[in-house]
């Protein structure tokens, strides 16, 4: 018997791998259920009429949910194609990235029981090509109904040249598109159900406004007050960050890594390039490199990319100063490295915090790069909204880090009496490192003992 797993919070693509019984979804459904086709035949439908937690007026009051219906969600999952579609080919050079391919989408609708229920998708290979379903409750928030549309679009649009093995679509990718959606387009392309009834017909009231339409503002409100991902973060997201609960910082970092991939030069192209040869690759981490290596030859490469991305869009609106108060309390947690320590072999691991200094003392050069790296683009961020007295502290500390982490080699011409002088290099070494750093930590306590009686420190 063959797994089916299942998505509470869809986001890695890597759990979308299932079986789905074809056989089953092409039989005559019970009398009960209500069957509708989209009109590419691409997605089909069954549901029964509605649930009675869609029909209660929290429900039906609150914009954020989204109460599905055969015929309007057949609706929908056309315009969120199309929608799409633009994002990953808005030239429309050659085909539609994701025009219909062989094989459907089979869209079940259950009534819902919670407004928290999980999603999931299955997929099987059939003699036509891939076939997909998606069990939806009919009451579900607009970002989990967007999430999942978008990522059984996604995979399917990979899997149209997969023969044996489905694809891998980046969970970055598919909430990164699904924000994007969620910020321009939601009005036009999520149909619910009526919320009331005027002189007997169904209305819904929607009000659009998109005059200097900024679709990465809500993202840059939520990046203000936490920083955003690194690449290996986006790489690999905790089931916390997937489903929101770390207030929205993992999609807002997707959204943006996304917008700013767009933004390449044939961006578009690049990403349209990765989707296609998933399949032909065991991780997509390969099939990015691939994509995109005209930009990134190395791996090391987006890292750095992305961070300066993260600096230069913060860097357009940082947001309001920090209060002295809430400076001295930011920049105390970038310095500290949380780690879990075990007293003895079978002793639980009790969460701590380490300084800078511990970390270069205590693990090597490879390991020391991979906690501090992150640190710098921490670094750089705070110093935009510091109080001015920790800004030249920050930038201390930045400094410090950045010629330990990526040392230059400064070229020092020697006495020599031949032709060319041979050039030696100097790197800084852990011990200069860790004599700044201290000094750094004293020019801390001085300027937080200074400002206690004015700023109200504890």
């Amino acid at each position: 018997m063959l797994p089916v797993r299942r998505l509470r919070d869809f986001g890695c693509a890597a759990v979308l791998l299932g079986i789905l019984c074809g056989k089953a979804a092409a039989q005559v459904p019970p009398p009960e259920l209500v069957v509708a086709r989209s009109v590419s035949g691409q997605f089909i439908v069954t549901g029964k009429a509605g649930s009675r937690l869609a029909a209660l007026p929290i429900i039906i009051t609150n914009a954020d949910f989204v109460r599905l219906e055969p015929a309007l969600l057949v609706i929908s999952a056309e315009r969120i194609k199309d929608a799409l579609g633009r994002e990953l080919n808005p030239e429309r050079r050659g085909l539609n990235p994701l025009a219909p391919p062989p094989g459907k989408v089979y869209l079940a609708l259950h009534p819902a029981q919670s407004t928290d229920e999980t999603v999931t998708i299955v997929s099987r290979r059939s003699a036509d090509g891939w076939e997909y379903q998606v069990q939806l409750p009919d009451v579900l928030s607009r970002t989990r109904f967007i999430r999942a549309l978008a990522g059984v679009l996604l995979l399917q649009s990979a899997n149209h040249n997969a023969r044996d093995r489905s694809a891998e679509v980046p969970a970055w990718m598919v909430d990164g598109l699904s924000q994007e959606l969620l910020a321009t387009t939601w009005q036009q392309v999520i149909l619910s159900s009526p919320a009331r009834l005027v002189d007997g017909q169904p209305t819904t009231r929607t009000v659009v406004n998109t005059r200097g339409l900024d679709s990465l503002a809500g993202s840059r409100n939520v990046l203000r007050d936490h920083g955003a991902l690194t690449f290996a973060q986006l790489s690999w997201p905790t089931g916390a960050q997937l489903s929101g609960a770390d207030d929205g910082a993992y999609w807002a970092s997707a959204q943006l890594f996304v917008d700013d991939l767009l933004e390449l030069q044939d961006g578009p192209a690049h990403l349209r390039a990765m989707v296609e040869t998933l399949p032909q690759f065991y991780n997509w981490q390969t099939a990015f490199q691939s994509a995109f290596r005209e930009h990134f030859p190395r791996p090391l490469d987006v890292e750095k990319w992305w961070a300066l991305q993260v600096v230069n869009f913060m860097a357009r609106d940082p947001g309001p100063a920090w209060t002295p108060a809430v400076s001295r309390a930011r920049l105390d947690e970038i310095l500290s490295v949380p780690v879990e320590m075990r007293t003895t072999s079978n002793a639980l691991p009790a969460h701590a915090e380490i300084s800078f200094q511990a970390v270069i003392r205590n693990f090597d050069r490879s390991r020391q790069v991979e906690i501090l790296r992150p640190k710098l683009r921490d670094l750089e961020l705070a110093q935009l909204r510091l109080a001015a007295a920790f800004t030249a502290l920050a930038d201390g500390y930045r400094r410090a880090l950045a010629e330990y982490v990526d040392p230059v080699k400064r070229r020092t011409p020697v006495l020599h009496f031949g032709k060319h002088p041979p050039m030696t290099s100097s790197l800084t070494t852990a011990a200069d490192t860790l004599k700044k750093l201290d000094a750094l930590d004293v020019q801390r306590r001085a300027i937080e003992t200074g400002l206690k009686p004015a700023a109200g420190f504890p």
